[in-house]
């Protein structure tokens, strides 16, 4: 070993045992070669599993909008699904490595075809109202979204439920029409945040059981919070107060990590990661999951109700050019259907949808429309680079004789005022832990966020059959087809799936990440804290 080698391990232990600053660390690291990324890692990583209480932690996220609400309900955006689950818990939720776990419940059990399952629920729980958990508000929570009159995101998750019912204060039993495997799964969502039963419904203004209680609440600007005192998970929730502001502008965003106005920061711009990465106070962290950017059109509406023009539409985009001028080698492309690598069930054999010029034109002519012009909104509210990447499909599409009009739609209000009222747009998914939860809540006939208004016989079968099939191997050629049909018939052009990439300064710190969504699984609130 060179007198270098030892240098450098005793370095590392030195920062292991907390007896180095970052500063100093990082300084002495590079004198011997060590380069500022793997420094910066190696310090953080020996630094993450030493959780401190106190202090501010501000964030910003490329989400949010005036019409944002906090009913379980009506959950759309990342921003959302943050806040969601900073002031409610879930039964379940997926721990670092993406295994399902135990949070309001503490275990679950089920018959042996799936039809009916039994959890078991934490005692002791208190809501931010003083109210104590029971199985009364997990049952109330749950019916939130079911019925016949109901609007909610999540309705299509629990539409095979027949019965619930408690089996004492804490004991929920629910009963399915059909099996389904993967159902406790469905309750790690943050659509499915317990909050206290009031009046036949629930009390979700007066928060759930969460880490952080809302102090503040300024939809599309801001959010604040404290600590919940009596808050009942050990080891989380460690700041004492945290802010969340809307920044959907990426520009904006990332100078307000650069002057120091926020801690963290999502949606970094890749074209410019580069260049920000070479900031000594800033940590860019990035992992692949489920993450997907899309094109979905309307089905129901003309032209995109014919098949060949969805056909010529899938042939005329330029998947590699848009992952390396978008994604910036930062995720891999996509084959027209939610199902990316990260899936257990991931069928990666098919056939890769290609850019096809004369098979677009091909399809265009047997559609016998003519030479028509085809509408594409976008706006970066989207996704970051989602007009870039509209106005690169306008050009190989142009190539390819497909006539397409990118029309720029303004940032706020595109979640309520363009997704799934324009019939076609920009769009992206966070992607869920299972396959039948992305199915069900995307591509299910009737569901609120089916963005295509995808309603197909052979698919709407295989999703009911592949749900109660306790045979993985059965359960993989079920999943396989479905892929295939979106793949061949959908009515969403998915280019690409894309890294999640956060940004943050040496104030935060955290554990092990979670990639299944961002920003720790979206579960940043109770997990990080104040370094």
């Amino acid at each position: 070993m060179t007198n270098q080698d030892k240098y450098t391990r005793w370095l590392i232990t030195e920062a292991k045992k907390g007896r180095m600053s970052r500063r100093e660390f990082l300084g002495r690291s590079s004198a011997v070669g060590i380069s500022l990324a793997i420094g910066t890692g190696l310090f953080n990583q020996a630094h993450a599993a030493t959780p401190k209480k106190g202090g501010h932690m501000r964030m910003a996220m490329g989400h949010g909008a005036t019409t944002d609400s906090l009913d379980p309900a009506t959950l759309t955006n990342g921003l959302q699904w943050v806040v969601a689950y900073g002031v409610a818990n879930t039964l379940t939720e997926l721990d670092a490595s993406g295994a399902l776990v135990g949070s309001l419940a503490t275990e679950w059990s089920s018959s042996p075809d799936a039809a009916t399952w039994t959890f078991k629920l934490r005692k002791g729980v208190e809501f931010h109202n003083g109210k104590t958990l029971t199985a009364k508000d997990v049952i109330a929570s749950i019916n939130y979204h079911r019925g016949e009159k109901s609007t909610s995101v999540a309705k299509p998750l629990v539409a095979s439920v027949t019965e619930i019912k408690a089996d004492g204060d804490h004991t929920v039993v629910i009963s399915l029409s059909d099996g389904n495997a993967d159902f406790p799964f469905n309750f790690n969502e943050a659509t499915f945040g317990i909050y206290p039963a009031k009046d036949g419904s629930i009390d979700w203004k007066a928060g759930g059981s969460g880490p952080y209680i809302l102090t503040k609440e300024d939809p599309g600007l801001s959010y604040a919070f404290k600590r919940n005192p009596n808050y009942w998970k050990k080891g989380a929730a460690h700041a004492d107060t945290i802010e969340i502001l809307s920044i959907t502008d990426s520009s904006a965003r990332t100078n307000a990590l650069l002057t120091n106005e926020v801690d963290v920061i999502d949606r970094v711009e890749l074209k410019t990661l580069s260049l920000l990465s070479r900031r000594p106070e800033v940590i860019i962290e990035e992992g692949s999951g489920p993450l997907h950017y899309t094109f979905p059109m309307l089905t129901s509406i003309a032209p995109f109700d014919n098949l060949h023009v969805r056909k010529a539409l899938k042939h005329a985009i330029d998947r590699e050019e848009i992952v390396d001028k978008i994604l910036f080698g930062h995720g891999v492309i996509g084959n027209d259907h939610p199902i990316g690598p990260s899936y257990r069930y991931h069928a990666a054999d098919i056939e890769q949808n290609a850019y096809d010029p004369d098979k677009a034109r091909f399809h265009m002519k047997e559609s016998g429309l003519g030479n028509i012009t085809i509408d594409l909104s976008a706006s970066d509210a989207a996704y970051s680079g989602a007009l870039d990447a509209a106005v690169l499909f306008q050009a190989s599409a142009k190539k390819a004789g497909v006539n397409i009009n990118v029309v720029r739609e303004p940032n706020d209000g595109y979640w309520s005022d363009v997704w799934m009222k324009k019939p076609w747009c920009a769009s992206y998914w966070g992607g869920y832990a299972t396959e039948d939860t992305m199915f069900t809540t995307g591509f299910a006939p009737g569901a609120a966020w089916n963005d295509t208004q995808w309603d197909h016989p052979r698919f709407n079968e295989l999703l009911k059959s592949a749900r109660a099939e306790l045979d993985a191997g059965r359960r993989a050629d079920m999943y396989r087809e479905m892929q295939i049909i979106l793949r061949d018939e959908g009515g969403n052009v998915v280019p690409m799936f894309a890294n999640e990439v956060h940004a943050r300064n040496a104030k935060i710190a955290h554990g092990d990440l979670s990639w299944t969504r961002g920003f720790d699984g979206r579960r940043i609130m109770e997990r990080w804290w104040m370094a």
